[in-house]
């Protein structure tokens, strides 16, 4: 009883905790933008942006164990069709969302079919192959994409009751849009739907001994996946009001790719991480060397590989670890200091250097033996040695 009252209680706990813990984060979240330059809160937008793509990558990679090299296509697709919709048939800003997510979902299932076939590096070769022959695509479709030129679209404009600037406005929405998207993945990964995602990521064999169906589910993976980046791209257009081919090369899926590892995979804060790393990284990089940037690009991805092997998310795990090793060293260094400094002084030793309780042996010396001759009658009656007791009758 007592054991179930512990953990009820720690359970309790711990969801105190949580919710205070989100309080604080929804706190800080909500006074960044007053208190920060108009370009540092764009920057930051983009970061939230960028967290709704990697929340839809780490569904795939991290806990769908598959693999793709084209999200930036998904992401593509999204902000094209929020473009179009915008500039083409003069539609809402906020009708675009489901539309560019049903979109990219559908996408998703179809593109998920190859899935079903193919893993590891074949199933990396398809989706980067979609990455590399889209942007050529959009270039073609000259009349509903504007070709290489792009489309130039309105940004989302804040309304006249809420007071706020543009970049303001733009930051508060893009944030309750990541904030939903972030609780829609973790109540997805906590339903039967994430569990059985899990189990087809650590075994396929034994999932579909269990009753899992594989198909379903890796391709529902694909398709989640795509209608999280697909939200992303809608938003994207509508913080930068500008979308072209160039923008949404097959670089953006490696550096997605890359922002996830880096992050954290199978985490629910690397998306985070890794978008702030994304958002950054590379201009730090440009800031450093005009000439390579990319160069320095990657230096840093190999140092933080280096420091956090498991990606930042896993950064403080790796820290306690750390600490809790060498912890109970330095508690048995401070155990074995005090006796090593009251150690009783050593009893002097005795001259013959034997023990003092020690009793001394006998110092007489020992009679030279006799001879053994059988004539003589004393050692004919001596008994040898090791024989059984005499009888009287002997």
């Amino acid at each position: 009883m007592s054991t179930v009252t512990a953990a009820l209680g720690t359970g309790r706990a711990r969801r105190v905790r949580a919710a205070l813990t989100a309080l604080l984060a929804a706190a800080v979240a909500g006074c960044i933008p007053f208190y920060f330059a108009p370009f540092q809160v764009f920057q930051l937008t983009m970061v939230l942006l960028y967290a709704v793509a990697l929340a839809g990558l780490n569904l795939l990679v991290g806990f769908g164990g598959q693999i793709s090299l084209g999200h930036g296509a998904f992401f593509a697709a999204g902000a094209y069709t929020t473009a179009v919709m915008l500039d083409r048939y003069d539609t809402g800003h906020l009708a675009t969302l489901p539309v560019a997510a049903a979109g990219c979902f559908l996408l998703g299932l179809g593109f998920g079919v190859p899935a079903l076939r193919l893993r590891g590096l074949y199933l990396a070769l398809v989706t980067l192959s979609f990455a590399v022959f889209l942007p050529p695509l959009l270039k073609r479709l000259e009349p509903v994409t504007g070709g290489s030129m792009g489309l130039t679209v309105d940004k989302l404009q804040p309304p006249a009751w809420s007071g706020l600037a543009e970049d303001q406005w733009m930051y508060f929405v893009v944030l309750a849009v990541t904030a939903v998207a972030l609780l829609l993945v973790r109540n997805l990964l906590r339903s039967r739907v994430g569990r059985a995602l899990l189990a087809v990521r650590d075994n396929e064999s034994a999932a579909e001994v269990m009753g899992v169906r594989l198909s379903l589910h890796k391709t529902l993976a694909f398709a989640w996946s795509a209608m999280f980046a697909g939200v992303a791209g809608c938003l994207y257009t509508w913080v930068i009001g500008f979308v072209s081919p160039d923008s949404f090369s097959f670089v953006l899926s490696i550096t997605l790719l890359a922002g996830l590892v880096v992050g954290g995979l199978a985490s629910l804060y690397g998306p985070l991480l890794g978008a702030a790393f994304v958002m950054y990284v590379p201009s730090v990089s440009q800031d450093l060397s005009e000439a390579a940037p990319g160069v320095v690009f990657g230096l840093l991805i190999i140092a933080v590989m280096f420091v956090a092997p498991t990606g930042l998310a896993g950064l403080p795990d790796r820290v306690r670890a750390a600490v809790a090793r060498r912890r109970p060293h330095t508690a048995a260094t401070l155990v074995r200091t005090p006796e090593a400094v009251s150690e009783p002084e050593a009893e002097p030793k005795s001259p013959a250097g034997s023990a003092p309780d020690a009793e001394p042996k006998s110092q007489a010396p020992s009679a030279p033996s006799a001879p053994l001759d059988p004539a003589n009658p004393a050692v004919a009656d001596a008994e040898p040695v090791g024989a059984p007791p005499r009888t009287e009758k002997e």
